[in-house]
């Protein structure tokens, strides 16, 4: 039971990810319909039901665009667990403020970026200029499609891509 299912929209966009048991109920109260097969069935003592690995919404569902939250995880994300100074891929990474806030830098996404340990001692609370150094790629907000969002599952979820990857 946990599997993970995903949900399409009506219109065939991804909308998120659910577990197996939260699908089943949305197939069983024909709020879903099954369009990947999972292997194997489900059993109950009358009927047995095929293990969903995608699921379609019957009726459309109006949201906002989802937004990527900045978090730590996220930052180290965007950056491919890099060192934005220095290009190293390590396992010692901070997280550093271009801007620092003692200097009234705000905590966003272009001004938040991945820095191994030596790197963000050396910056300080200095800026880039004042410490000599620049950033290998200037910070951005990630995207916030569904092929950003749901891309790590495509490793696992091989069925899962043509869904994911044309949004």
């Amino acid at each position: 039971m946990e599997r993970a299912v995903l949900v399409l929209n009506a219109n065939y966009e991804p909308i998120h990810v659910t577990n197996l048991q939260r699908a089943v109920c949305l197939m069983l109260m024909e709020k879903a319909t099954l369009v990947v097969n999972g292997s194997g069935d489900l059993h109950s003592v009358r009927q047995s039901f095929p293990i969903p690995s995608v699921i379609r919404l019957n009726t459309m569902v109006n949201r906002p665009r989802p937004k990527v939250c900045l978090s730590r995880r996220e930052v180290f994300r965007r950056d491919h667990y890099t060192c934005q100074y220095c290009g190293k891929q390590t396992q010692n990474l901070t997280i550093d403020h271009v801007i620092p806030r003692r200097l009234n830098g705000p905590h966003s996404w272009e001004n938040v970026v991945t820095a191994c340990s030596i790197c963000n001692h050396r910056k300080g609370g200095r800026s880039l200029e004042e410490a000599g150094m620049k950033l290998l790629r200037r910070p951005v907000e990630p995207p916030s499609n569904a092929a950003y969002r749901l891309g790590g599952y495509i490793s696992i979820y091989k069925a899962w891509e043509p869904f994911i990857s044309g949004w």
